[in-house]
């Protein structure tokens, strides 16, 4: 057999073949607040972050990605690792880390510079897959869970977006799975990037009430603005109901 041909199929055999994780540690941004965030100012510090991509098994030239951010209690295979690889067998990358943010929040960090943090992790994750050379940049989604679920909304913001990325550069769309609620909707033009935000929300989840998301729905009609995100409500689920280790957790 040709060399050439010899070739040919040792790289099939490649791309065929599970991919093995590639894990890089990336430095990401700790704010104070929003407002040195948004007015341009330095962060106050760096800590790096080890963000790990994963391909699917059938690889591509160019994948489109998801960035899966996991919930206060830490990445767990069972919830954000079932997730991404569901995602890799549709023929997604994906990219999970573990956040400090989060840890700062749990060792009781205050809230005000936990948020702009977490966003600032999400878009070095962000950033990894764009300059990817197997990754389409412009198919690049993010998903959250709880904590992390705040976190895929807020990345939809459009100042947050602004201070991060230059240019156009954005996610292509947002899912957060029983967010937070920390943040409300933004009733103002170009308020969000104008990817597509999708909520998935518990029926009888009490941290983030329906009736809260519909007041902010309600709130975005009354000044005149398109929806802002689109919601889907699970009849029975509460809180964190993708999380088999939790149960049924009540606040």
């Amino acid at each position: 057999m040709r060399p050439v041909g010899i070739l040919a199929i040792v790289l099939a055999v490649a791309m065929a073949l599970p991919a093995a994780a590639q894990t890089s540690t990336v430095q990401a941004g700790v704010y104070a607040d929003f407002r040195q965030l948004l007015s341009g100012e330095a962060p106050t510090s760096t800590v790096g972050i080890a963000m790990t991509l994963r391909f699917p098994d059938q690889r591509e030239d160019r994948h489109p990605a998801v960035v899966i951010v996991h919930t206060i209690g830490g990445y767990q295979e069972a919830n954000e690792g079932w997730h991404a690889e569901a995602f890799r067998k549709q023929g997604f990358a994906t990219v999970t880390y573990p956040s400090m943010a989060v840890r700062r929040l749990v060792d009781g960090g205050a809230a005000a510079a936990v948020w702009p943090s977490a966003a600032a992790e999400a878009y070095e994750a962000f950033r990894l897959l764009a300059k990817h050379p197997n990754i389409d940049s412009d198919r690049i989604a993010i998903v959250g869970f709880s904590f992390g679920g705040e976190v895929a909304y807020l990345a939809a913001f459009e100042r947050l977006r602004a201070a991060f990325l230059p240019g156009k550069a954005r996610f292509a769309a947002h899912v957060a799975f029983y967010p937070a609620g920390v943040y409300g909707g933004v009733a103002e033009k170009g308020g969000f990037t104008g990817a597509p935000i999708l909520m998935l929300l518990g029926e009888k989840d009490d941290n983030l009430p329906v009736s809260k998301v519909q007041d902010y729905l309600a709130y975005a009609r009354k000044a005149g603005m398109p929806q802002p995100f689109d919601v889907e409500i699970y009849p029975g689920a509460w809180h964190a109901w993708t999380v088999p280790s939790l149960g049924a957790p009540q606040f």
